[in-house]
């Protein structure tokens, strides 16, 4: 079943759209929530709630792309089920993947973060596209769906040790871009 009938699907009220919706996009969703979580029953409930937000959010509605919808909601979701149980205890996968990158971006809890975010967003996004499509993509696949780097450098057939040093390389890139975008660190 293509996106457009998942959709219909919800927007008909009619409750296959979340058996679609899992059969489709299940195992990408589980993916994101396992990266950032690190715990299955976690990533589980993450999971089911990205479906539940789904069924409320349908209609009104009508992602152009589900597929990336749903990762966004999942990333949410799992960011917040984080916050939430690292403000109990510290510690936790993310903290180490954060860790990595606030050496290069800037909090966003003040004010004037705020009012940055979208203007980060702009530059972050013009310096992504602007990289190679490998480096974009590793890029991505760790600090956006969090994924171990020992099982990015195992599936690149090279050492983790290397892989760091790529990675830290294009953080220094970034950080670079945004220093020269006068956007403060």
């Amino acid at each position: 079943m293509d996106d457009r009938q998942i959709i219909q699907l919800y927007w008909q009220r009619d409750e296959r759209a979340v058996a679609e919706t899992d059969r489709k996009y299940g195992a990408y969703c589980r993916a994101i929530a396992m990266n950032l979580l690190g715990e299955r029953r976690d990533a589980e409930e993450c999971v089911s709630d990205a479906y539940h937000q789904a069924w409320r959010s349908m209609p009104p509605q009508r992602p152009d792309c589900l597929r990336a919808w749903l990762g966004r909601v999942v990333r949410n979701l799992s960011l917040n089920r984080w916050q939430r149980a690292r403000a109990k205890k510290r510690g936790g996968g993310m903290e180490c993947l954060l860790s990595e990158l606030e050496e290069c971006v800037p909090s966003p809890r003040t004010v004037e973060g705020q009012l940055e975010s979208e203007r980060l967003g702009a530059v972050l996004s013009g310096w992504l596209h602007q990289l190679p499509r490998e480096d974009r993509v590793l890029f991505v696949r760790r600090y956006w769906y969090g994924e171990a780097l020992k099982d990015l450098a195992r599936e690149r057939g090279e050492r983790a040790g290397r892989l760091a040093q790529r990675m830290y390389r294009l953080r220094a890139g970034l950080r670079r871009e945004l220093e020269k975008e006068g956007i403060t660190l």
